[in-house]
């Protein structure tokens, strides 16, 4: 099959990523094989092809938002999926089960988790595998482009929305507008939210305000009210300061990133005091996938999607780097 690969992290436009012939996976104990139908493209991929995140495996295949059909099923428990069912592939792919933090509910922060496109092969490829256990089944109403955003771009900001503990009808800030805010400002507008963004780019602006966004400003500007909380999704540590100064007394600061720039030195009196609080978003849960999977199931989302061949995936990664659309980009083989 054809898959790409990271061969050697660096720079985007250092081609890091080489797409190539290698063997078709196949599955172990209680694993599903895949044909991949779609995979978004997802700011972490970028993190992992240009170095920001270690390498865990060497010549890894990127993709951790993968829709595709179950084509066979290793031996033992597949948790009844069947060949010709359709699943959904995200980030978490392994925890143990057996940790404290795995027994308290926070497998998100299991020391042994493993992850799809970092630790094994993910869906930048015709086809690839998931353990049953952390397959997810889909909610009808979506194309396949339309379902893989959803699977980590979706649940993350699901989550990163619950970290900003936002109260009922409470004014929310987002910081940065791609694939994950896009999508977690209908969840926060469903909810009775007031939404504010800042982003430094005009199409995602337009984007905010088409969505139900209050208002739409520049990354660092401030916003017109002062807010309960705010999400930082851009992965840009100055952006924590404003983010910080916007928030009304009480509120929450969440960053949803997994990689984030260093933050400037904070001042107590101006960033910290009036007991606002910084949270960071650690992947997340299955319970996070099943519950923000209902919820795009029972509330229809606007997913933005900008279509990409499989081949076009360094292309794809590219635009993403340098912010040339707005919404998600999807590869489709």
């Amino acid at each position: 099959m054809r898959a790409w690969r990271v061969e050697r992290p660096g720079a985007i436009e250092d081609g890091p990523i080489r797409f190539e012939d290698v063997q078709d996976p196949e599955p172990d104990a209680g694993e599903l094989l895949v044909r991949v139908l779609a995979c978004g493209v997802c700011r972490t991929d970028l993190h992992v092809a240009e170095g920001d995140l270690a390498p865990h495996k060497v010549g890894v295949v990127p993709g951790h938002e993968v829709v595709g059909e179950v084509v066979a099923l290793g031996a033992g428990d597949t948790r009844g999926f069947r060949v010709g069912d359709r699943v959904g592939i995200a980030w978490l792919r392994y925890t143990c089960g057996r940790c404290r933090y795995c027994l308290r509910g926070a497998e998100n922060l299991c020391p042994e988790s493993r992850y799809t496109g970092w630790d094994a092969d993910g869906g930048y490829a015709e086809r690839t595998t998931v353990p049953a256990a952390f397959a997810h089944r889909l909610p009808s109403g979506y194309s396949d482009a339309e379902l893989a955003p959803l699977l980590c771009a979706g649940i993350i900001g699901y989550r990163a929305l619950e970290r900003a503990s936002l109260r009922p009808g409470g004014r929310l800030g987002i910081y940065g507008f791609g694939g994950s805010a896009h999508l977690a400002a209908q969840v926060a507008l469903a909810r009775g939210a007031e939404v504010h963004v800042m982003t430094r780019d005009s199409a995602a602006q337009s984007l905010a305000l088409e969505l139900g966004a209050s208002s739409a400003q520049g990354a660092a500007d401030p916003p017109p009210v002062a807010l309960d909380a705010a999400i930082l999704f851009a992965p840009v540590g100055e952006l924590v300061l404003p983010a910080l100064e916007a928030l009304d007394r009480g509120g929450v600061l969440s960053i949803a990133g997994i990689h984030l720039s260093d933050i400037p030195i904070l001042n107590y009196q101006r960033h910290l005091f009036q007991e606002k609080e910084i949270r960071s978003v650690t992947a997340n849960t299955r319970d996070d996938a099943r519950e923000f999977l209902a919820f795009a199931a029972e509330h229809h989302l606007e997913v933005t999607v900008h279509r990409y061949h499989l081949r076009e995936a360094d292309r794809a990664l590219s635009d993403l780097a340098h912010g040339r659309f707005a919404g998600a980009a999807v590869l489709v083989p």
